[in-house]
């Protein structure tokens, strides 16, 4: 069948339930559609319903109902932004902390994030408040890292089908690897914070790795034969459409 209605309800107060399966199939077929035997991804969480026929919108209730195509929807290819995606957290607002500096940081990383100031710029600015820290600390905040429920299983997915996951992130690569690791990425960038193994010299290494970064990597993987076509996801704040 050409399209499919994924049904999806929310993890901490799952609503999906036998009954709403029948309703959604109900308003296939009266918008004309012919609709297949719904297939279970997650009980009381996510369904799948099959169908041919006109792509119309289904509104459900207290339920997201998304119609993809169902060619191309195995997806070969996941760049990943880390901060406030994979992870909860954005780790240069943990590492102000330890300097009392939190709000100050947070609010220029929130300015940043809104495309009101230049990203690099930004950084270099958020870093310069972060001199002399004690290195130590990095460990220490990589310890509060909140990992995003789902996105161990969103990379466990990718890569049981054959994806390939990169972590691509404006943050640090003191804590792009352990999140790779522990999540099973691929491969992981980010921009390194310089420090001479006692304190942090409130710089990083050039060249700087925002957006156009991301988009990059997205550009040079999907050109790897078998990760091209329509066949890939970007999540995060960077270019989710690339040209």
């Amino acid at each position: 069948m050409k399209n499919v209605l994924v049904l999806i309800s929310s993890t901490a107060h799952p609503a999906l339930n036998d009954g709403a399966v029948r309703n959604a199939v109900a308003v296939l077929q009266a918008q004309g559609a012919i609709v297949g035997t719904p297939r279970w991804l997650a009980p009381e969480i996510a369904c799948d319903i099959p169908f041919d026929g006109d792509a119309k919108p289904v509104a459900m209730t207290a339920i997201d109902a998304v119609v993809v195509p169902t060619a191309g929807r195995r997806k070969k290819l996941l760049v990943a932004d880390m901060e406030s995606t994979m992870i909860e957290n954005e780790m240069l607002d943990e590492l102000a902390e330890f300097l009392g500096l939190r709000d100050k940081i947070a609010g220029i990383t929130a300015r940043a994030m809104n495309g009101e100031i230049d990203f690099a710029g930004a950084l270099n600015e958020r870093v310069a408040l972060l001199k002399g820290l004690d290195v130590a600390k990095l460990d220490e905040a990589a310890g509060r890292i909140r990992y995003t429920p789902g996105g161990a299983t969103l990379v466990a997915t990718m890569k049981k089908h054959g994806g390939h996951c990169a972590l691509v992130s404006g943050g640090f690569t003191c804590f792009t690897a352990m999140v790779h690791k522990v999540l099973a990425f691929d491969s992981h960038a980010a921009n390194g914070l310089r420090h001479d193994g006692r304190t942090l010299a409130g710089t990083v290494d050039l060249p700087i790795l925002g957006k156009e970064a991301k988009l990059a990597t997205l550009q040079r993987l999907a050109a790897v034969p078998g990760l091209g076509g329509a066949a890939r996801v970007s999540v995060g704040d960077g270019p989710k459409h690339p040209p």
